[in-house]
């Protein structure tokens, strides 16, 4: 029976809609293109018969011209895919069948189900969402269309607005964003069809369907995956503003207490559809299992979704595991051993799309969920450096040369669209900026199922380390160069892949435009490498890494002082050694070590009745840290907790240089006595400045307070930590002997899961089958007893809250390690975890804070 790949299935379901995509032209939203352009499937739709594939939030005026050569007596279709809710896409849907008003067919697919539309709190459609959706797109598209016909004609400044309410979730639209685009431009010219076709397209009834496509996710690999950043489902709060929360990202803390029916939060719902249907076009039925409160929640809505028709002889049976990522805090915010991990962490991403459906959908009560704002995964990989310069810019200006030749005749014909810019972009090539930091042509992107030989790059990077995966790219190169007949005269030396082999053969592999594009994928692959072994990168990751090393070993002694000693000792330095070529780490990361520091105290030292692991006197130290540091930089700490106040600060640190600049440069002299009589008046003006310096230095203390209440949240982990429940995931008592030697939850968790060991905790949800017997046939005497998720030949693994790279290749090591070779593994999660993202989710824009 074939293995379950992630990567394939989401290919079939694209093509199982072959028929609906061939002859359209595809519009896809920020989180559908971010996921198609991790499985490859714009060549797809193309192959499918797709006239292009366009952006849904940023049309251009050349998407019109797209069925130039289709004739006017062809009706168009235009086919949209999303992942959000239909009344966040509702806008910008409306807008692009404005641009096409000859479409007869507007087919929307959207990873939302039904249910999921009708049950989030910002969602106005019920329980037949996607046949109310289907009737009021016709009605607003119909609306638009009779307000616009021929006025954009007359007049192309027209401003009116549509008479929609966005208390009911559709965001409103002016006619001229709908038709002046497609139809007509400021001069009354039409871009294509004669002005006497017009009135025959408007006549034409447009026909509305809408789907449900749930595989809209971004595989790294094969078997391992997250959701799209600009997606609902990876947006959507996972906590509920409580004493328990630490960031609409995360699950709360675990209490053993479950949700109620009206407390859940919208990322359970979503998350339990998704996983719901994930298994059933993988043809998966579930054993489902549970770690932590929200996991729990959302098995318990999973199983309720299941009936007796999912049962089938064509299915196969899987063990699916969902994890809190409140449960293990600490591995994704070290810095481990993960090429994967240093290139994410490294590489500069794609700006967020400006989503105004976003916007809305955070203008709730503060009581209410929030949406979280995501890092894109689209990573920008700089190739420019890669490409011989001189050829680079030539054969650019001879690309920018034809493009200007052909917005130069679209203006002849009396067309006025926003052009500009390009028709002088070539001018722009010849000053002194290079050509990658004008445009982003030379930039390059991961697609998860390129792949040497059959061995997809990513899935092969992801279970080594970095020094191995290094390796491995060079093994790839030096293939690939055999293969491509180029010989190159340099020694390289076996056992290590230096930045200076790496960069000479991809070199030699880009020279040719040919061997280019035969080989873009590892070209684009070594490109990100070489970005993440940046010298300036490289220290900074591996000054972090002796950091959290140092905190482990301090967290193992007796006492809790030489810990917190250490935590102070980093925000000091990042402060001393501000502006100076020998500081690595910033404020910003120690208070990520500080994030540490405080879990493992948790874990280590028993808790004061005050909330912290610290003595007061080691807390208090602590506090007076933080506070000097931000008073001395203010500047440099980007927190939403201090944003009101840091204007304040700065202006008081100004102020204070500019007095002690004064005191060092103004000698006493006779002159001076002549302004004996107004010390009077500079006393008064010391003591008021004295005193706003001493409320401004209250009101910061109040707001460290509140930072390092999160701090002692972070510290109560401990008790629902199952990393320090004594030892219990310990197989021997390595772990505890050799701190630098530990292994994060998911490998500990599957090393006991496969041994079938008991697992604290770990909650198992009846399947189909199990009900069957415990509601029907259990008062017959047949009980089904307990499964075990070792006997399970598939086990999906998902982590609410987001995974690393360090946790796939631990995974795969626990696979290994358990003599387990026919299982096959697969690893989800929320989004893809870097140090930065937990920075943000816990301290940042996207905390509670």
């Amino acid at each position: 029976m074939a293995s379950v790949d992630v990567i394939k299935s989401s290919l079939d379901s694209i093509i199982e809609k072959s028929e609906d995509i061939h002859g359209a032209v595809v519009y896809l939203d920020a989180g559908c293109t971010e996921s198609f352009q991790f499985i490859g499937a714009y060549s797809l739709f193309l192959e499918l018969g797709a006239h292009a594939v366009c952006s849904l939030e940023n049309l251009s005026p050349l998407d019109v011209v797209i069925d130039w050569n289709s004739g006017s007596g062809i009706s168009q279709k235009v086919v949209v895919f999303t992942s959000r809710l239909l009344s966040d896409a509702h806008r910008y849907v409306l807008r692009c069948l404005g641009r096409h008003q000859n479409a007869c067919q507007c087919i929307i697919f959207t990873s939302i189900s039904e249910t999921a539309h009708s049950a989030y709190p910002d969602s106005p459609l019920g329980p037949d969402a996607f046949h109310e959706y289907e009737t009021l797109l016709i009605q607003d598209y119909e609306e638009f269309v009779g307000r616009s016909e021929f006025k954009t004609t007359q007049s192309g400044d027209r401003k009116s607005k549509a008479n929609m309410s966005e208390d009911e979730g559709w965001s409103q639209l002016s006619d001229e964003d709908i038709s002046s685009p497609s139809g007509a431009s400021s001069h009354g010219k039409k871009l294509y069809h004669d002005p006497a076709d017009y009135s025959e397209n408007i006549k034409r009834k447009l026909i509305v369907f809408v789907h449900h496509f749930p595989l809209v996710l971004c595989p790294l690999s094969p078997r391992v995956f997250v959701l799209p950043s600009e997606g609902l489902l990876s947006e959507a709060s996972l906590s509920n503003r409580n004493e328990n929360s630490l960031s609409p990202g995360l699950p709360a803390i675990s209490n053993g207490l479950p949700h109620d029916g009206e407390d859940i939060p919208p990322g359970a719902t979503q998350t339990a559809h998704f996983l719901y249907y994930l298994a059933a076009k993988m043809d998966l039925k579930l054993e489902i299992y549970s770690l932590g409160d929200f996991s729990k929640t959302v098995g318990k809505l999973i199983t309720d979704m299941s009936s007796l028709y999912d049962v089938g002889r064509r299915k196969r049976s899987a063990g699916l595991l969902i994890i809190d990522r409140t449960l293990d805090l600490l591995t994704p915010c070290s810095h481990g051993d993960s090429l994967v991990d240093r290139v994410f962490t490294a590489l500069p991403r794609r700006d967020r799309t400006d989503n105004a459906s976003v916007k809305g959908s955070q203008s709730q009560l503060k009581s209410g969920p929030v949406n979280v704002q995501r890092a894109p995964l689209d990573v920008q990989i700089p190739l420019t450096k890669f490409l011989s310069e001189a050829d680079s810019v030539s054969k650019n200006h001879r690309l920018i040369e034809n493009i200007e030749s052909f917005l130069y005749g679209w203006n002849a014909n009396g067309l006025d669209s926003p052009s500009e810019q390009l028709l002088n972009l070539n001018a722009r090539l010849s000053v002194e900026k290079p050509v990658h930091t004008e445009t982003e042509i030379l930039n390059g992107a991961f697609v998860s199922n390129e792949g040497f030989r059959g061995t997809p790059y990513l899935e092969a990077l992801l279970d080594r380390g970095t020094k191995d995966g290094l390796m491995l790219v060079r093994k790839w190169l030096q293939e690939t160069l055999r293969q491509e007949n180029i010989n190159l005269n340099i020694r390289i030396r076996p056992g290590t892949a230096t930045k200076s082999d790496l960069q000479s053969m991809v070199k030699a592999l880009a020279r040719t435009q040919d061997s280019w594009m035969r080989n873009k994928g590892i070209i684009h692959l070594t490109a990100a490498a070489l970005h993440a072994l940046d010298e300036l990168f490289c220290t900074k990751w591996d000054a972090f890494n002796s950091a959290e090393r140092t905190l482990n070993a301090s967290a193992g002694g007796d006492t809790s002082q030489n810990l917190a000693a250490q935590i102070s000792d980093l925000v000091n330095k990042s402060v001393a050694l501000s502006g100076s070529s020998q500081r690595l780490l910033s404020l910003k990361d120690a208070l990520l070590l500080t994030v540490s520091g405080y879990i493992l105290a948790g874990q280590n030292f028993p808790t004061s009745g005050s909330g912290s692991p610290f003595s007061w006197q080691e807390e208090h130290f602590l506090k007076e840290a933080v506070v000097d540091a931000i008073l001395e930089n203010p500047g440099e700490l980007k927190m939403k907790l201090l944003d009101s106040i840091t204007k304040d600060l700065i202006e008081n640190l100004s102020k204070k240089e500019e007095s002690k600049s004064q005191l060092k440069n103004d000698d006493v002299d006779d002159d001076q006595w002549e302004s004996w009589g107004d010390d009077d008046a500079d006393q008064s003006e010391n003591e008021d400045q004295s005193y706003g310096n001493m409320q401004l230095k209250l009101e910061l203390r109040d707001r460290v307070d509140n930072l390092f209440k999160v701090f002692h949240k972070l510290s109560k982990l401990k008790k629902w930590n199952f990393l320090a429940k004594e030892g219990a995931l310990d197989l021997d008592g390595s772990f505890n002997n050799d701190p630098y030697s530990s292994k994060g939850l998911l490998y500990r968790l599957l090393i006991r899961i496969l041994g079938k060991q008991d697992v604290p905790g770990l909650e198992y949800h009846s399947s189909t089958v199990g009900r069957l017997f415990k509601s029907g046939f259990g008062r017959f005497g047949l009980v089904q007893a307990k499964p075990s998720l070792a006997d399970q030949n598939i086990i999906l693994v998902f982590f609410i809250g987001g995974i690393n790279g360090v946790e796939a290749r631990e995974a795969q090591e626990a696979l290994a390690a358990s003599g387990r070779p026919d299982i096959e593994l697969i690893l989800g999660g929320t989004t893809l975890l870097n140090p930065n993202d937990m920075y943000d989710l816990l301290l940042g824009d996207s905390s509670y804070l």
